[in-house]
């Protein structure tokens, strides 16, 4: 799911707005211990990434590789690059912030005020759960 730069692409929904027409019951969550609270969410079937969640927040990470490319939608900015290998210059083609920007979190506030400071809980994945080794 990496990108060359060592990023991955995610598109951010609001949970609100997301459902499963079929499959759910391949999807499986992975956490790094039994009290975390952010979860990786894995199809069984192939173990391809399909979002990570972080249970307290209003909205699910959808990983862009999930889309067909008819429907994947156009990256408006990149954040936390700060953390990205050396050597690659994208600087230029769209908005880049070295950690969460101010823009990122005005219009992650403004979907939760939308959804009336509401964060739906995601309890559709029923293949279990699993933890990584550590």
């Amino acid at each position: 799911m990496a990108e060359d730069d060592g990023g991955t692409a995610f598109v951010l929904y609001r949970k609100d707005r997301i459902r499963y027409v079929r499959g759910a019951e391949l999807l499986r969550e992975y956490r790094l211990t039994p009290a975390a609270k952010t979860r990786r969410v894995l199809a069984q079937c192939c173990n391809a990434p399909m979002f990570l969640e972080f249970e307290n927040g209003h909205w699910l990470s959808l990983y862009r590789q999930r889309f067909a490319a008819s429907d994947r939608p156009a990256p408006q900015m990149r954040v936390m690059t700060g953390d990205r290998q050396g050597g690659f210059d994208r600087e230029g083609d769209m908005p880049s912030y070295a950690s969460h920007s101010g823009r990122f979190m005005w219009k992650l506030l403004l979907a939760w005020i939308a959804m009336g400071f509401r964060a739906p809980k995601i309890d559709y994945v029923k293949g279990g759960v699993g933890h990584y080794a550590g």
